[in-house]
């Protein structure tokens, strides 16, 4: 089981991949990063990423369709994705034993990147991911 450092270093190996972080969407605090932030600054992609991520976990808005509920420890949202001319940011959400309050942050450049293949890797890290 792979650890933050060891997990972002295999985000990175997808085609495509630009930077990568593992964001604490409460704090704001990035855990770990690797490769480039957009702007020139994780601590700052950091924040405003978790920024959405607070958004997306706390409103109704987002909640399943089917009307069921979630439970304190679990977001009611999988991923956000964010595309751009030339980009995609994917965040996909960990779940854990204890707040789930982690995502998996990943810049895709858009003309080498695969969408779909990125957010199959990232939930695979996701489940795979030891933190602690």
């Amino acid at each position: 089981m792979p650890g933050i450092d060891e997990c972002l270093l295999e985000v990175m190996r997808l085609s495509g991949a630009r930077g990568a972080a593992v964001v604490d969407w409460i704090s704001g605090l990035a855990l770990g990063t690797v490769g480039e932030a957009p702007g020139g600054d994780h601590e700052t992609m950091a924040a405003e990423a978790a920024e959405l991520a607070r958004i997306a976990a706390e409103y109704q808005s987002f909640a399943p369709a089917d009307g069921s509920d979630w439970s304190d420890d679990e977001t009611p949202v999988d991923d956000l994705i964010i595309s751009n001319r030339d980009s995609y940011h994917l965040l996909h959400f960990v779940r854990t034993t204890f707040d789930s309050s982690v995502f998996l942050y990943l810049w895709l450049g858009r003309a080498e990147g695969n969408l779909a293949l990125a957010r199959i890797r990232l939930r695979e890290m996701a489940r795979q991911l030891v933190l602690g």
